[in-house]
């Protein structure tokens, strides 16, 4: 490999729309993210109740239910 020619590899501040921050490797000074493990619905285990409350939604919709 040549050398001085790869960037630096550093441990980094991640920060979370959310407010959640971590620390991570990257080359870049410091990462914005969306989403991240404490806010995002499969982590937080709101992807079932998501599913279920668009079926909910779809049933009462098709049966005229309010």
């Amino acid at each position: 490999m040549k050398e001085k020619i790869h960037p630096k590899y550093q441990i980094v501040k991640a920060t979370c729309a959310c407010g959640n921050t971590f620390m991570t490797g990257s080359t870049k000074g410091e990462i914005r993210v969306d989403v991240c493990s404490k806010c995002h619905p499969f982590f937080t285990g709101q992807q079932r109740s998501v599913a279920a409350r668009g079926r909910i939604e779809k049933f009462n919709k098709r049966y005229n239910k309010e």
